[in-house]
């Protein structure tokens, strides 16, 4: 996926989809990490890494595309954010999502990982459908 017409998004990589439950409840995706991320320039020169809000974009963009039935409104908070292994170009991010119906919305709380173990825990927020943003 790439990012909403009228948005910007710092990743250029595209989001794959891969397995979802039926009542879409549960995700996975993956991320390939190129090189060639303008977000590598000049961001720890000789020794790369993505940063965490780059991770966080992954998130958001893998919970719009696999999002349960109807699609939940826009993001509304970062409720949680922990992040435990760098990510570096050439990796793959894996995403498993899950989602949660909360009073206001939808909540979705994912693990990213790569090779070298978990890189984050992140709790999204999203309005419901129609919702106020």
């Amino acid at each position: 996926m790439t990012a909403p017409a009228g948005t910007a998004s710092p990743v250029a990589a595209t989001v794959r989809v891969g397995s979802r439950t039926p009542e879409g409840l549960t995700a996975t995706a993956e991320v390939d990490i190129l090189d060639s991320e303008p977000v590598f320039a000049g961001h720890y020169p000789g020794f790369p890494i993505f940063p965490g809000v780059c991770v966080l974009e992954c998130v958001r963009r893998a919970a719009a595309d696999a999002a349960p039935g109807v699609a939940p409104g826009p993001l509304t908070a970062v409720e949680s954010a922990r992040f435990a292994t760098s990510v570096h170009p050439g990796d793959t991010l894996t995403l498993a999502l899950t989602w949660h119906r909360v009073e206001s919305g939808w909540r979705c709380d994912a693990t990213a990982g790569t090779a070298r173990g978990r890189a984050a825990r992140v709790k999204l927020r999203f309005a419901a459908p129609g919702g106020p943003r």
